[in-house]
């Protein structure tokens, strides 16, 4: 509920802070005192259009900050301070300040972090519930009837609302499954021809790079190949120079012990030979490694080509062209279960639609019993408000299957007849500002409403009525009160009367240095201070001991 209200240069407010608290409390004031300045601050702080007119005279800037507790904090507020990524620490206040340039521009913070004016408006209606002589929002907004009415009826509203989004769930899958099937139907044909080439060329990972490995060694060998035949020609035949090292080593062999140098002559003749014999060996190897065969070339390069143009094909690289044959034995596979598939997904949809269905039907039955009873609430609430004379009624209508979703497949909306024999018509529509304000008072008594907003409103419900009628608002805007907060804006001593806490909204002028300045004020009346108030607003500008007596008795009276 609202705890505090902090105004800082609003039109005639210079500076005033103001304390709430739970129940029923009332603002009187003469007539042009500045009690729309309240609400316009209070208006501003919960996001609606920065105006700089709303800027004192001869102020720069101006600020409304109001403060909300709770017990604990509604989820509902939670979520959006949470996605916001604003922190408030349990049991930490709720505060909401608006800060206003005279240019126009504002700045929002809710508890000293910045904020968006959109989030203050979407806090809003969670915060504050307004009612007044030009109410369109609350219970007169036909968007919200339906919701109250589920409320009053206590049914399964959530139950439809999961239903409606597990059927949405399931027919969202279902059609998504069939555009896939049907592109892939689409291509079947493709498919197949894409398998059947891959499969013929029979890929295999690490191919293309042993094939580029060989191409390689063999266009070496043959850029190589003159030279490695003088070479190994050299190598060849009796009088090549390893046969007659080998000679050479066996004659010295005969004669090494004649003399030590012939002895060390072997050993070095020995080690030549067997060196040479390595590089005899290695330059054969190099000649298999390296043999030029033209045909083997040819077929290495037709794979090789025949690889790259398929992994062009399919945008992909040679090694995953493998990957790409099962990736397409997958689809065409799932072509061919794809009407399994889409039997179990329809049967799923329809068994969900129908659960929906059911549970919503069920709903609109509780509606239909809900509004007889609330009707009838209504209807007793309206004679003693002086609307003796009005109907009410609330209209369920069917709606058309494209309009069903999470709130079920019905309509509702609350409709007056004002006089006999007239016809019904929406709240807005046909009552007048006077009317409307006792037909909400008539709704929200008889709708006993939970879960609505923190604080609720009423701004000058009673104008025009008086006497029994003014009573009669009086003890229902106390009855609501009384497990809530609400405060009310009147100029009834009745309603005036049954207040837990009365303020007092004044206007003074007094001259400065710039001349003479007007100011708006804004006090909590004690008992005495209270009497007295309540004896003005009975008897006009002259308070009399009988006013005062009158006075008396309808604050004993409550």
């Amino acid at each position: 509920m609202l705890t505090r209200l902090a105004i800082r240069n609003i039109v005639l407010i210079e500076a005033l802070d103001l304390d709430f608290a739970g129940g029923l409390g009332v603002l009187t004031g003469e007539t042009g005192a500045g009690k729309s300045i309240l609400l316009d601050a209070l208006g501003l702080v919960l996001g609606a259009r920065a105006d700089g007119g709303l800027i004192r005279a001869g102020a720069d800037s101006a600020s409304v900050a109001a403060q909300f507790e709770f017990a604990p904090l509604p989820p509902a507020i939670a979520a959006m301070l949470d996605e916001a990524g604003i922190m408030v620490e349990p049991g930490e206040p709720l505060l909401l300040r608006r800060q206003l340039k005279a240019d126009g521009g504002s700045k929002a913070l809710i508890n000293d972090q910045p904020a968006s004016v959109a989030l203050l408006r979407e806090l809003a209606p969670l915060l504050v519930e307004l009612h007044g002589q030009h109410d369109d929002r609350g219970l007169a907004n036909p968007r919200g009837h339906r919701l109250l009415l589920d409320r009053y009826a206590g049914g399964e509203a959530e139950g439809v609302a999961g239903a409606w989004a597990a059927w949405r769930a399931a027919e969202d899958a279902l059609a998504e499954a069939r555009a896939r099937i049907e592109r892939a139907a689409a291509d079947r044909e493709l498919y197949a021809a894409h398998l059947a080439e891959l499969a013929t060329l029979g890929p295999q990972p690490g191919e293309e790079e042993a094939l580029a490995g060989a191409r390689a060694a063999m266009q070496k060998g043959e850029k190589l190949a003159d030279d490695l035949a003088a070479l190994q020609h050299l190598w060849a035949g009796s009088e090549a120079p390893l046969a007659q090292l080998r000679g050479a080593a066996r004659r010295l062999d005969r004669i090494a012990g004649e003399h030590p140098l012939l002895g060390e002559a072997l050993a070095a003749l020995d080690r030549a030979v067997i060196e040479a014999g390595e590089a005899e060996e290695h330059l054969a190897r190099a000649a298999d490694a390296l043999a030029h065969d033209p045909a083997e070339l040819d077929r290495i390069e037709t794979r090789l080509f025949d690889l790259r143009a398929l992994a062009r094909k399919h945008g992909c690289a040679p090694d995953a062209l493998a990957d790409k044959a099962a990736e397409l034995a997958a689809l065409l596979a799932a072509i061919e279960g794809g009407e399994a598939e889409l039997a179990g997904l329809e049967r799923r949809a329809d068994e969900l639609g129908m659960d929906y269905r059911a549970r919503a039907e069920a709903l609109s039955a509780s509606r239909v019993e809900a509004a007889a009873r609330l009707d009838a609430a209504v209807a007793g609430e309206l004679a003693p408000l002086k609307l003796d004379a009005a109907r009410f009624r609330t209209r369920i209508g069917r709606l058309p299957e494209d309009r069903w979703g999470p709130g079920g497949i019905d309509a509702v909306e609350f409709l007056i007849a004002t006089n006999p024999g007239a016809d019904f018509a929406p709240l807005t529509k046909i009552a007048s500002g006077g009317e409307l304000s006792r037909f909400i008072l008539a709704l929200k008594v008889a709708l006993a409403e939970q879960g609505g907003a923190a604080t609720v409103i009423f701004d000058e419900i009673d104008r025009g009525v008086g006497g029994a009628v003014a009573s009669a608002i009086g003890e229902r805007l106390a009855r609501l009160a009384s497990s809530g907060q609400l405060l009310a804006v009147t100029h009834s001593p009745q309603v005036a009367a049954r207040g837990q806490r009365h303020y007092l909204i004044a206007k003074s002028s007094a001259g400065d240095s710039g001349g003479l300045v007007t100011r708006t004020s804004v006090r909590l009346l004690d008992a005495a201070e209270r009497q007295e108030e309540i004896a003005r607003m009975l008897s006009g500008a002259e308070v009399t001991p009988e006013a005062r007596a009158q006075a008396d008795r309808l604050l004993e009276g409550v």
